[in-house]
């Protein structure tokens, strides 16, 4: 029997709430007081991903949220709306639907791609941008394309969900076997234990989220011949002005440190970029005391260098 979405409250030194933004509702988890840091998960994983930091920031005077992104965990599940252009919309909605005229962003994978396009589509929505595993969408792009031992062989996951149907069931059999195998094939040894793995195992078998996340890939991967997804990519030309970190695990087999190493060139304002030894693709669960460091310190600089 599929679990129902009360298995995403998991109980903590947070609240759970929903908040409508754009005529969608989202499942926030919320911490603390102070500027708001907005914090946006990946793939397979929900908002819980966030816990270590969603104790760190409000210790150090932060106002931490974080969400299910449309399709996953408690919040609504349309049938449409999978495209980058609009999860930035949801985002930016989701942020003045929390009293704010702007955050500080933090995004992983998918949540880090989305954190980029926000950037770029809404500027003044992002006052600082933190991205987790997350490459540029444009060097992203480019190396699927100019990479096709590398990178391209790293994604070949992504390309096997574009196909119908058969992806979907592939990750709800077996008590989502192949969710927790994803999770240990992406991060450094040791990593996740099987509490962890058995969370995002049950989560991800919610009706509806399987079919809802993999639209986020069939999306990017069929859009780069389509019309909207060449005014994307020109949008994305556009330089960040927000101050950029970049954190990267060094081990990550599934977003290359070479091909993130060197989206600082999309960013006008000041950018950091951090390669974390040690860890693989979820650098901010399988290293939390130094990402928090990295996280932490670069936060209260309020000039970062370049």
């Amino acid at each position: 029997m599929a679990p129902d979405e009360s298995v995403v409250e998991i109980e903590g030194p947070w609240t759970h709430r929903a908040v409508h933004a754009g005529g969608t509702r989202f499942h926030v988890v919320e911490a603390g007081e102070g500027p708001l840091v907005l914090l946006l998960h990946g793939f397979p994983q929900f908002w819980w991903t966030w816990r270590n930091q969603l104790v760190s920031l409000p210790k150090a005077g932060y106002r931490a949220v974080a969400t299910d992104l449309r399709g996953y965990g408690g919040s609504d599940k349309p049938p449409r709306g999978y495209d980058l252009p609009t999860l930035a919309a949801d985002a930016t909605g989701l942020i003045r639907a929390l009293g704010e005229t702007g955050a500080i962003v933090v995004g992983h994978d998918w949540g880090g791609l989305l954190a980029w396009t926000m950037a770029v589509l809404d500027p003044k929505c992002v006052h600082r941008l933190i991205a987790v595993s997350a490459p540029h969408p444009l060097r992203l792009r480019k190396a699927l394309l100019t990479d096709p031992f590398g990178q391209l062989k790293a994604s070949r996951q992504s390309l096997g969900h574009q196909l119908p149907l058969l992806p979907e069931h592939r990750l709800r059999r077996r008590e989502g076997a192949l969710v927790g195998r994803l999770l240990d094939d992406w991060s450094r040894p040791g990593w996740p234990d099987p509490e962890t793995a058995r969370t995002y195992r049950e989560a991800f078998r919610i009706p509806a989220v399987a079919h809802c996340a993999l639209e986020y890939h069939r999306w990017f991967g069929r859009s780069q011949l389509r019309p909207d997804g060449r005014r994307y990519a020109r949008a994305m030309r556009t330089e960040v002005e927000a101050p950029t970190l970049q954190l990267h695990g060094a081990l990550d087999p599934r977003a290359l440190p070479r091909t993130a190493h060197g989206s600082g060139r999309y960013v006008a304002a000041p950018y950091r970029w951090r390669l974390l030894e040690g860890a693989g693709h979820f650098p901010h669960e399988e290293i939390p005391d130094v990402f928090d460091t990295e996280l932490l310190g670069w936060l209260a600089d309020p000039e970062p260098e370049r």
